[in-house]
C-alpha cells in the first residue's frame, strides 16, 4: 500500500467517525431540555457546529425544521466515498462493477 492511499484512508476513516458524530449532534438536537453547557455536549457542538453552519445558509429552516443537516450528511458522505475509493484504486485493489 502506498503512502498516499494509506493517507486517504486515513481520512475516509476520520469522515466515518466524524459522520458518527454529527449523527449524535442531530440527535440530540431533538432534546430542546439538554444542558448544552455541559462539557461533552458542548464538545460535540463546537466540533460539529462550524460544519453544519456552512450549510445552513444553503437550505432555510421549513416549518421549523432545520434539513440543512441533510445536505451536510450527503457531502460528507459523498467525501468519504470518494476518499475511500480512490485509496482503494492507488492501492491496486480497484472496485469491480
Amino acid at each position: 500500500m502506498t503512502v498516499v492511499a494509506f493517507l486517504l484512508q486515513v481520512l475516509a476513516q476520520t469522515l466515518s467517525i466524524y459522520l458518527l458524530v454529527l449523527v449524535v449532534r442531530v440527535l440530540l438536537s431533538w432534546f430542546p431540555n439538554l444542558d448544552w453547557s455541559n462539557p461533552l455536549l458542548a464538545g460535540v457542538s463546537a466540533i460539529t457546529d462550524p460544519y453544519l453552519n456552512a450549510f445552513r445558509g444553503l437550505i432555510p429552516p421549513v416549518g421549523g425544521l432545520d434539513l440543512s443537516a441533510l445536505l451536510a450528511f450527503l457531502a460528507l458522505q459523498l467525501g468519504q466515498g470518494l476518499l475511500a475509493s480512490a485509496s482503494a484504486s492507488l492501492a491496486g485493489g480497484g472496485i469491480a462493477y
